[in-house]
């Protein structure tokens, strides 16, 4: 009976012992799991010690594909209505006439609208004892004006339509900017090439201190893209008489990315 005790008590000592062995096993596979997750956590939070930042920069030349300009036709009437059927008369003849240079309907689009009342201020110029009546505010009449802004696809067409423009009256021409109508693209491939000037020069830097890159664990942008703008020579007033088509040469746009790119090292 003794002896059975005995094996008993060594049955139940080597599953006690079998069952501590086996909660340190999972809590060492737990505390190893959480580690590596630490480890990869490097650059999305916790900052590294060993780190070199490098620059990189990246320019595109790219010609100019789109144009674009705007203008309004302004009338005064006795009453809205006439003010209203005069701009519009005016708005429809030009955009009439930008169509007929193939300049499509959905690149032509109304930007504001607005009636304003127009008043004039008299008085009697009766004074007395110091005192003068107040001017008297009349109305006479009302103003209209549209404002049409023009995207103009072919831009060797882009003088001709300034020119067009201002025969038929229009006010406010503004100036004429020219833009690259993919502008995301013509970004992404300066940025590919910065990304590539700042590994070369990752590569260079990390050989001269004699260290080994890891991974990047930051990245960072900025992007310089100016527009050109070519300012016509129409002016605000309306041209009443045919002009000579300007020249408008399209020229090119520089843009320009730059990328720092923080490593970590070994």
């Amino acid at each position: 009976m003794e002896n059975f005790l005995d094996t008993n008590q060594k049955k139940k000592l080597f599953k006690s012992l079998l069952a501590v062995f086996i909660l340190l096993s999972v809590f060492l596979g737990i505390e190893s799991i959480n580690a590596i997750k630490e480890f990869s956590y490097i650059g999305r939070g916790t900052i590294a010690a060993n780190v070199i930042s490098v620059t990189g920069k990246g320019e595109v030349v790219a010609i100019p594909d789109k144009g674009m300009f705007s203008f309004s036709a302004v009338e005064q009437a006795k009453t809205v209505e006439d003010a209203q059927s005069k701009a519009s008369a005016k708005i429809n003849a030009i955009i009439d006439a930008l169509k007929k240079l193939s300049i499509e309907e959905k690149d032509i689009k109304t930007t504001g609208y607005n009636s304003y009342p127009k008043y004039d201020y008299v008085t009697d110029q009766i004074c007395s004892g110091g005192y003068c009546r107040p001017s008297k505010q009349i109305l006479i009449g009302y103003e209209v004006s549209q404002t049409i802004s023009v995207k103009i696809r072919k831009t060797a067409d882009a003088g001709l339509a300034l020119s067009k423009v201002g025969e038929l009256s229009a006010s406010n021409i503004s100036s004429l900017d020219f833009v690259i109508d993919n502008m995301e693209a013509v970004q992404a491939q300066a940025r590919d090439k910065a990304i590539a000037d700042a590994k070369a020069k990752a590569k260079v830097l990390a050989k001269s201190l004699g260290v080994n890159l890891s991974k990047i664990i930051n990245f960072e942008e900025g992007n310089s893209q100016p527009p050109v703008y070519y300012a016509n020579a129409l002016g605000s007033k309306a041209v009443e008489v045919k002009s000579q088509v300007p020249q408008v040469p399209v020229g090119e746009n520089t843009v320009t990315s730059n990328v720092t790119l923080t490593y970590e090292i070994q």
